[in-house]
Parts: C-alpha cells; sequence; structure tokens
C-alpha cells in the first residue's frame, strides 16, 4: 500500500499568500495618515493666517509691557475705591539671582533654551484641551505668560491661545532673553497689592529685591502660582508648603545642591510688618476681589486694567465702621476688658438691600490690621433663637396658626417692664397667645413649637430663604451674611433675592463685559410671611430689643436677638421694608461673654445697640417705608389673656393679622 506525501509550506511561502490580504489595509492606513497630516496642516496653516490678524503690536522696549491699564474699582455712587496693579520696576541687576533662579526652576526651567514655547508643555496642554472637555489649557511658558499681557480678552479660546503663541514667538524672534525676563519678573502678581518682585520684595521683606536671601526668594517665586491662596500673612505654612515645591524644583533643575536645599527648608523667613499699603483695607473688597479673581482669572484682575462698579454704599460703610466701634468700645467697658493682655471679643455686621440682595456694607472684624478674617462670609456660629422665623413659619405652615392662637405657658410669672401689658405682668398665667410669647421671649414656648413641627421642615424654609449652609436638623450655625440674606426674604414678602458684590465690570475701553441683573424668586407665602414679620415687629416695639425705640429709631422695623448657649453668640437681625442687617458679637474661639460682675451678656446688650446705631444712619436720608400688607390679610383685636375679642379689662388688646378662613377664640389651644 503506497504512503502519501504531504508537503510542508515554507514561511516564504505563507507570507506570499498573507501580503496580498495585508496590502489593501496597509494602503488605507497610508492614505488615511497622509489626509491626516495635509488637514492637520491646512488647519496650521488657517490658523497661522487668519491668528496672525489683528495680532497686537509689541512695545519698544519689551519693558513697556508691563505699562498695562490700571484695575480700578469704584462704589455704587462712582466713588473710587482702589486701584490695583501698583508697580516699581527694577533692572535685573537690581533683583537677587536667588529669586531669578527660583522663579525660572518652577515657572519655565527651560527659558534660556526654548524659542517662546515649551514642545512638552505645549503636548500636555493640548491633551487637556482635546481630550477634557471644558479646559482650555495653556503651555504657558514665561514668555507666553508675559504675551498674555498684549490681550484683554475675558475668556480663554483656541485662537486666543494660538495668538498668545504667535505673540510669544515674536518677541523671542524680536527681544533677548534678557529683557523678556526683565519685564516678566516686573509684572508677577504676588498678592497682598504686590505688583513686580521690587514691590514684592519690600512689602513681605522689608527690602528691596536686590537683598533677598535664598529663603525669601524661594518663597516669593511660589506666590504667584495662586496669591491668595498662599498669602504667607494669612497662610503662612501654607506658603511654606508651596517653597518646599519651588525648592524641590530648584534641585531637580540644577540650581540648588541637595544638602543646600535641606538647609533652606528649615529656614521661617520673618515677614516684614505689614503696611496699610500693602492691603486693601476692606474686609468688603477683600471679599469682592476674591470673587473677581474666580471669575476672570488673575492676570485680568491685575492686568486687564478692568473697571469695577460695586454694590458698597460709602455712607453706610462708614456709618457701619463707627457703629461698631462704639458699641465694641462700649462692650469692652462693660466686660471689663484689657485689649493689651487678653483676647477680645469680635463682631461682624453686613447689611443688605432687600429689593435686589446687594451687599450695601460689611464690616467683618472690629480692626482689620489686626485681623483679616471676614467673619461675615467666614464664620459659622451658633443662630440660636435667630432662627425663630424659620421655625415660626414653618409651624404656622404646618398647623394652622396665627398671633393669636392660645399657647401652653409654663406657670411663669411676666418678668415687669418686658410685658405688653402692666396689668398682664402682675398675674400668672398657664396661657399666653403666640404674638406675645415671642414678645416676651419665652423659649419653652418655641421648644415646644420646634418639637412639634419637623425639623428637617425648618431647616428647609432656612435654606429656600438663603441659607446655603449645611446644616443637621436642630444644629444651626450660620454665617451672618446668610442672615441678612435670610431675613432680607421675609422684608421683601418672600421674595429671595442672591446676595451679590459687583453691579458692573467694564473693558479697558468701557465696553460693559457684565452687568447684573436682579432675579429674585419668590421661596415663601407672602400671606405667612407677613405674619411672621408682625410677630418680630413687637420684638423691636416691646419685646427683647426695645431699645432701639427707647433710641428714638422709630421706622417700622422687625427683627430677633438670639444668645447661645453659655452666652458665646450674641446675634441681632433685623431689618426694614428696604435693609435687612445682621450683627453677631463673640470671641472667634467660642467661650462665655460677660460683665464685670459675671453676669451673662445678650445680643440685646451687645448687638441690638451696634444696629440700632448704624441703621439710624444708614437710613437718615431715606424714605420711610412701611411693611407691605398681601392681599386678603384681615386684623382682628384680641384679648392677650384669652385669645378671643377683647372685653372690658385694664388689659389693651392685641391686633393680629388673619389670612384667609382663620379665626380667633374658641380655636383649640395649640
Amino acid at each position: 500500500m503506497g504512503r502519501s506525501e504531504t508537503h510542508t509550506q515554507t514561511p516564504e511561502e505563507r507570507a506570499m499568500k498573507i501580503i496580498p490580504g495585508i496590502l489593501p489595509w496597509v494602503t488605507t492606513i497610508f492614505y488615511a495618515a497622509v489626509t491626516t497630516i495635509a488637514c492637520g496642516v491646512l488647519v496650521l496653516v488657517f490658523f497661522i493666517f487668519y491668528g496672525a490678524q489683528n495680532l497686537p503690536q509689541l512695545p519698544h522696549p519689551l519693558a513697556r509691557i508691563i505699562e498695562t491699564p490700571k484695575t480700578e474699582i469704584f462704589a455704587a455712587s462712582g466713588e473710587k475705591l482702589i486701584t490695583l496693579g501698583r508697580k516699581d520696576p527694577v533692572p535685573l541687576s537690581r533683583v537677587s539671582p536667588h529669586f531669578i533662579n527660583a522663579i525660572l526652576a518652577v515657572e519655565d526651567h527651560k527659558f534660556m533654551d526654548h524659542s517662546g514655547f515649551s514642545k512638552l508643555r505645549t503636548l500636555k496642554a493640548l491633551y487637556i484641551t482635546l481630550l477634557q472637555p471644558g479646559q482650555i489649557q495653556g503651555a504657558s511658558t514665561i514668555t507666553q505668560q508675559l504675551a498674555k499681557n498684549l490681550f484683554f480678552s475675558f475668556k480663554q479660546t483656541y485662537l486666543r491661545k494660538f495668538k498668545e503663541l504667535l505673540v510669544a514667538l515674536q518677541i523671542e524672534y524680536t527681544f533677548p532673553k534678557s529683557e523678556i525676563l526683565h519685564a516678566y519678573v516686573n509684572q508677577i502678581a504676588f498678592g497682598a497689592g504686590a505688583q513686580g518682585v521690587e514691590r514684592a520684595a519690600r512689602v513681605f521683606f522689608g527690602k528691596p529685591a536686590a537683598d533677598l536671601t535664598l529663603g525669601e526668594a524661594t518663597l516669593l517665586a511660589g506666590l504667584p502660582q495662586s496669591p491668595s491662596r498662599y498669602n504667607p500673612y494669612r497662610h503662612y505654612n501654607r506658603a511654606l508648603k508651596r517653597r518646599e515645591v519651588v525648592i524641590h524644583r530648584m534641585v531637580t533643575t540644577g540650581y540648588l545642591t541637595r544638602e543646600k536645599a535641606a538647609d533652606i527648608l528649615k529656614e521661617r523667613p520673618a515677614l516684614a510688618a505689614l503696611h496699610a499699603d500693602a492691603r486693601t483695607g476692606s474686609y468688603f473688597l477683600d471679599t469682592l476681589i476674591g470673587q473677581l479673581i474666580l471669575q476672570y482669572g488673575s492676570d485680568v484682575v491685575f492686568h486687564g486694567g478692568i473697571k469695577v462698579t460695586v454694590t458698597l454704599d460709602t455712607t453706610m460703610q462708614r456709618a457701619a465702621e463707627m457703629a461698631v466701634t462704639r458699641g465694641m468700645n462700649n462692650l469692652d467697658n462693660l466686660m471689663g476688658a484689657d485689649k493689651k493682655n487678653t483676647p477680645v471679643p469680635q463682631v461682624a455686621l453686613v447689611a443688605i438691600d432687600t429689593g435686589s440682595g446687594a451687599v450695601k456694607a460689611l464690616v467683618g472684624g472690629r480692626n482689620y490690621y489686626r485681623s483679616e478674617f471676614n467673619r461675615t462670609v467666614s464664620s459659622k456660629r451658633e443662630a440660636r433663637s435667630t432662627f425663630n422665623p424659620f421655625a415660626l413659619y414653618a409651624t404656622m405652615k404646618q398647623h394652622n396658626i396665627h398671633g393669636g392662637t392660645m399657647m401652653p405657658s409654663p406657670n411663669r410669672k411676666i418678668p415687669p417692664g418686658n410685658s405688653l401689658s402692666p396689668a398682664l405682668s402682675r398675674e400668672h398665667h398657664d396661657k399666653i397667645i403666640l404674638k406675645q410669647a415671642l414678645t416676651l421671649s419665652e423659649d419653652k414656648i418655641f421648644t415646644r413649637l420646634m418639637e412639634s413641627t419637623d425639623p428637617a421642615m425648618i431647616t428647609d424654609i432656612a435654606h429656600l430663604c438663603g441659607i446655603t449652609t449645611p446644616m443637621e436638623p436642630g444644629s444651626w450655625k450660620v454665617t451672618p451674611l446668610e442672615m441678612a440674606v435670610s431675613c432680607a426674604t421675609f422684608a421683601s414678602g418672600g421674595v429671595r433675592h442672591l446676595p451679590f458684590y459687583i453691579w458692573r465690570v467694564e473693558d479697558p475701553l468701557r465696553h460693559v463685559i457684565y452687568e447684573h441683573l436682579v432675579q429674585g424668586e419668590k421661596v415663601l407665602d407672602d400671606a405667612t410671611v407677613f405674619q411672621v414679620v408682625d410677630m418680630m415687629q413687637t420684638v423691636v416695639d416691646k419685646g427683647a430689643a426695645r431699645g432701639i425705640r427707647k433710641e428714638n429709631f422709630s421706622r417700622p422695623a422687625a427683627g430677633g436677638t438670639g444668645t447661645s448657649s453659655g452666652f458665646q453668640d450674641a446675634w441681632f437681625t433685623g431689618f426694614t421694608p428696604g435693609l435687612s442687617t445682621s450683627v453677631w458679637v463673640g470671641y472667634d474661639t467660642p467661650k462665655r461673654i460677660e460683665t464685670t460682675d459675671g453676669m451673662g451678656i445678650t445680643g440685646a446688650m451687645a448687638s441690638v445697640p451696634i444696629w440700632t446705631e448704624f441703621m439710624k444712619e444708614a437710613l437718615k436720608v431715606e424714605p420711610v417705608r412701611q411693611f407691605i400688607i398681601p392681599d386678603g390679610i384681615s386684623f382682628k383685636a384680641v384679648d392677650p389673656a384669652t385669645g378671643c375679642a377683647p372685653q372690658a379689662t385694664q388689659i389693651p388688646p392685641i391686633i393680629i393679622p388673619l389670612k384667609p378662613g382663620q379665626t380667633i377664640c374658641g380655636e383649640k389651644t395649640f
């Protein structure tokens, strides 16, 4: 039987069979690649020719690039508040080599070698820009950062980035490296009012830039990345952490040995005593500039020459500062405080226009130059009974009660001088109407109200009114700004306006690039709001804040005092139909506020006098306005002892506003 023979294919034979199948794919890939490259070239050519149009002209000498228009900030009245961007340019020969090395290491260590852009940084920027939607990343060489000064654009776009690159290339082609570096170090923003290295050296260390030590130079070189975040006057340890990055970069790039770096890392450079011109001198302006940087970036804020009109009313601001100074001096005397040797209580005051949300006056502490910490926006403190408006609104909506509803009273004698009626104060009563309970600060009654109402509902009402701090039900720590905003919602009949600081922003040519449009949102029922406001008016007229009337402040006003447990926080938030103002007094590190004889100090004692003095001056020339009465509200006189129609007694009746369908007397006691 014959044996069949099999033929084994050689590698060459197998390859010859595979190649015909692969060839079409190779051809396709080749032509696709050629097409892609061709399209890329066309796009690049388009960008070059289109982007090259209307490029800004380079100044000669290049140092004039730092002569950008200054940013100016104006009050609502047109009064100039501050100019940003002051510089004291110096030649490179008068700048410490330590600083030059540090800034090159951390910002652009290839500066001396590249021609205006870094290939590696450009690829990274393209990757982020193209693959991370919404982000446009710059390559950010020193030359490109300098080129930004010639563009007054407020949006990062692909075309703008490309134009910056073209200008950077033009700068590199036209000027020597030394001139580029000279212009750059004289225009950097370091924060604390310092623009350029000379100004920064004098502000932070009280010396010229030529005399900066290695430790000081490395600290300064770390600030431009985020001047406010790394401000050593406010965040010294954070600035030192950023300095570590600078020092490690210097080691990596060969400017420092590891041994020298280890020695410098142990140093803690001593800062110069702050001068008034090194800071804005204003809690309001600090907050405003921070918002501008978030919205437009530090380049625009410090180099863009923008004109900003803000909400600040200078007359109200001066009144606020004077009221705070006098009120806190009086409190020091009441406490017997030794301001030289022991911590003293701090204060915050903020006033909001109820019809727009505009911040009209803001004081974040008793002395800006001793503490820049802004307590109006950054200090969250226990609100206690200042939360009564939210609790009242929630309870009245949930249970359909009103100011004439009878409430169980804990069999206590109403204190003389604190009553709506002397006759009523002489008797024991086991019931009291709700409006009078608020007037008399009956805490046990309000505890009962809150227990009968879903705590989450109270928190929800507070958030609807404008409080943004996350809160657990029953735990209410808020800022004075939040209290002013939320009570403004009651003053405006349940319409919430978010707080704001900026009316208008213009570019250097006075073209408006931003204008605030007032938009309120109806968040509460106006009839129930009016019932709450009506009760809060009695707090001012005859209750815990009646000192306001004793000081001859006669305008319609409502409000509520608050004193936290242990007398650690003293509040008063009150409002007229047009202005809502919150005042807080307390220690930064919470502790008891007390008089020389050990008596705890309340919101009525500490905050009400400040509020009253401010409001009298702030509204001196404003017309008197009444709270608007919603449609459907009716008014009934009730006997405060019975909650029914008044009888022939010595007790004066109390007027109660009622919503449609509500009645007095004969109702079940709540």
